[in-house]
């Protein structure tokens, strides 16, 4: 037991838990915009997919890596655009087209990989980002290991956490998104196009799910391989849910999330075989839906969310 709890206070555990919650930051803050403007952007799953191929494939084609950061950012954002024609202005189911995108999106990436790379049977590697220890900061135990001797990608999912809250809460741009999720009329009556506010934020958002899939395969890891995003982009829409639609609360799920990842990796280390390693991987999930539960029942979600709105109606 006490072995256990050990884990909770080692550096190696934090490193691990900040590593894993880096791209959920990324798609959670891009799923946060989306709906916040009162798009539920489902296709998040096939968008991550689609920026970690982007990336990597760059980076393997002869591209710097944040050139690869850029495409991968790109791609989202064209998949965004695509997602927001389809259910902003035609006002298209929201569920349908964000499931039809995953779908796209992902059977596209996979197409594209095989094309291009049609003799491979091991996934080629690149040279990923390297950690960049900040000078001071990372001297500080447990904390400075964990936080500031992380890759750059870290360091910028941290960074976008403060800008979209300051972006919201902070500027004219921010309010119009959040009254555009909230009272669209209300923004149509101010000159403003909701059209235009919703679909530049599902773009945006959707740039930033897709640097989230980039990460795994330029930071996390070093190559692409089939059903890597594994599920991170439905984690992201819960995540939402569970901080209230705010990108501090939104930031804390993700490592929560992520350390509870990280913790039952090793619990399996340390029970020896004992207890049958599907019970751990469960773990987190079914932890990550206990909290989603009491968390989702006090969440006030905005008021258009999933709602349609074409110009000059009430």
């Amino acid at each position: 037991m006490s072995e256990a709890l050990d884990i909770l206070f080692t550096a190696s555990f934090w490193v691990a838990a900040i590593r894993i919650a880096s791209p959920l930051i990324f798609a959670t803050m891009g799923e946060l915009i989306c709906e916040r403007a009162g798009v539920l952007n489902l296709g998040i799953e096939g968008i991550m997919t689609v920026g970690a191929f982007a990336g990597w494939f760059t980076v393997y084609s002869g591209g710097d890596l944040w050139t690869g950061v850029a495409v991968a950012a790109l791609a989202g954002g064209a998949f965004g655009l695509l997602h927001a024609t389809l259910t902003v202005p035609l006002g298209l189911s929201q569920h349908v087209v964000g499931i039809g995108i995953t779908l796209l999106a992902t059977s596209l990436t996979y197409f594209t990989y095989r094309l291009a790379l049609p003799q491979v049977t091991t996934p080629p590697k690149i040279e990923p980002f390297q950690p960049l220890p900040i000078p001071g900061l990372s001297k500080i135990p447990v904390l400075g290991e964990a936080l500031f001797s992380q890759t750059p990608l870290t360091y910028l999912a941290f960074a976008t956490v403060a800008a979209v809250a300051w972006v919201l809460y902070r500027t004219p741009l921010g309010l119009a998104v959040r009254a555009a999720g909230e009272n669209p009329a209300a923004v149509e009556a101010q000159g403003i196009s909701v059209t235009g506010i919703r679909m530049g934020a599902v773009m945006a958002g959707s740039a930033l799910m897709a640097v989230g899939g980039a990460f795994l395969t330029m930071s996390a890891f070093n190559s692409f391989f089939f059903q890597m995003i594994n599920g991170r982009g439905w984690i992201c829409i819960a995540l939402v849910v569970f901080g209230s639609w705010r990108p501090g609360k939104a930031l804390l799920g993700a490592i929560l999330f992520a350390a509870f990842d990280a913790y039952q990796v090793r619990l399996q280390q340390i029970s020896g075989g004992v207890v049958p390693y599907q019970l751990f991987l469960m773990m987190p999930y079914i932890l990550s839906i206990a909290a989603l539960v009491l968390v989702a029942r006090r969440a006030t979600y905005p008021r258009a969310l999933m709602i349609p709105y074409q110009k000059g109606e009430r």
